[in-house]
């Protein structure tokens, strides 16, 4: 669990098309290839620690004739953005993921002291 005592919370949150493979013919639609999509997401502001982010989706298209499989979730978290990462497997075929993000954490305020 993260505490934060005395501190500003800033969150920050976002809606992002992670891809739309359906019209190019791209490989989460055919089912070869990558079966993984990242979207780096860069903060409207950077925090003052690493941020908790919470995914998740917000459009799911997909064929309906095989399995639905999907793994989401933030990757490479920093202070200043993460990575949000979409992965699906074997006969899944996907024509377009949106996901939805949010990020709580602590962020500087014009009082903060700064010496050296």
């Amino acid at each position: 669990m993260k505490k934060y005592v005395g501190s500003l919370i800033g969150i920050d949150q976002g809606n992002e098309e992670v891809f739309s493979d359906f019209a190019s013919g791209g490989d989460m639609w055919t089912g070869a290839g990558s079966r993984e999509r990242r979207k780096k997401i860069t903060f409207s502001e950077a925090f003052r620690s690493v941020p908790t982010v919470q995914v998740g989706l917000s459009l799911w298209d997909m064929d309906s004739g095989a399995n639905v499989r999907a793994d989401i979730s933030a990757d490479k978290i920093s202070e200043a953005g993460f990575d949000l990462v979409f992965r699906t497997w074997s006969d899944t075929r996907i024509a377009r993921v949106r996901m939805s993000w949010l990020a709580i954490g602590e962020v500087a305020s014009e009082d903060d002291w700064e010496l050296y």
